[in-house]
């Protein structure tokens, strides 16, 4: 399954078809690429979740600018899968900063903001099922 979510990673729609969605996750998005199976949507932002909280430690704790741009990169992948485009656009802007580990506070306020987000809504979506 964490193949298959990579795998996804490069399926992002155009610029114009991310900021159409105002929901945390685009559901149109996710559906497409899980050919409508809802057992997959749920596994899949259930995978999402669990992923999305280890990369965001492994931003909090990188000692190198590699290791920030690989955690950054993987966190985009795993957010452009499921549609989460606000969470994709953070990650993009961490991913081509370089330098200080001061600097790199504001990304990480940036993407906790749109994590929490993305989880909220997530969570709600996956109470209602």
């Amino acid at each position: 399954m964490a193949s298959e979510l990579a795998a996804w990673a490069d399926a992002t729609p155009p610029e114009a078809g991310r900021e159409s969605s105002s929901r945390p996750v685009d559901l149109v998005h996710l559906s497409r690429y899980t050919l409508g199976d809802r057992a997959l949507e749920r596994e899949v932002l259930e995978l999402f979740c669990a992923q999305s909280s280890i990369y965001l430690e492994r931003l909090r704790a990188a000692g190198s600018d590699k290791e920030w741009k690989d955690a950054a990169h993987s966190l985009k992948g795993s957010a452009s899968a499921i549609g989460a485009w606000r969470v994709a656009s953070a990650c993009e802007r961490a991913e081509t900063f370089l330098g200080d580990t001061e600097g790199r506070v504001p990304h990480l306020r940036e993407l906790e903001v749109s994590l929490q987000e993305a989880e909220i809504y997530i969570g709600m979506l996956l109470a209602d099922n």
